[in-house]
């Protein structure tokens, strides 16, 4: 980060190769657009190039990344109106798993899964995402959201409290730490 703050465009580069795939999974999350989520990436490299000089090494890079990516994100998404996606356009793929009760089974957990996760308010979803789906430590997800780390681990444990009494006992996922 000292070199991309000194106008190293080889150490951005660096950066770039490291972690854009990491930080386009999370504006994916974000946002349901794929074009916008792209935009927002251009978006949070340049801030990146701009704002190298603030890092103070008090968080890791890839928590500093995650956050100057989520802040650009929202401030675009707070700016852009609701997006309209037309279906009749979306192209079908066939699932290639075998076994159509075990996908029948698998989905309908997934579903579940999917739906109580959904039903979590922002703030416990958004950290649950960061520490599960992007395996960001809790030191990371609190500087991405510029929290203390005792509030991620209490919205973590909020997070799974909640997942837990929705879900029965045979829906409860089987990778939750």
């Amino acid at each position: 980060m000292t070199a991309v703050a000194r106008g190293d465009q080889h150490a951005l580069r660096g950066l770039y190769e490291r972690h854009s795939s990491g930080v386009f999974r999370l504006l994916r999350r974000l946002t349901a657009d794929t074009g916008v989520a792209e935009e927002i990436l251009q978006e949070t490299w340049l801030a990146v190039w701009q704002s190298a000089g603030s890092f103070r090494g008090e968080a890791s890079v890839r928590g500093w990344l995650y956050g100057v990516a989520r802040r650009q994100a929202h401030n675009r998404l707070r700016r852009a109106g609701p997006v309209e996606t037309d279906l009749d356009g979306a192209a079908e793929v066939p699932d290639q798993k075998p076994g159509v009760e075990d996908q029948v089974l698998a989905a309908a957990e997934r579903d579940t899964l999917a739906a109580a996760v959904a039903e979590l308010p922002e703030h416990l979803r958004e950290v649950l995402v960061l520490v599960l789906a992007e395996d960001l430590s809790y030191p990371e997800v609190s500087a991405t959201l510029d929290i203390p780390v005792g509030t991620v681990k209490s919205r973590m444990s909020h997070a799974r409290r909640r997942l837990a009494s929705r879900l029965s006992p045979s829906q409860a996922p089987r990778s939750m730490p």
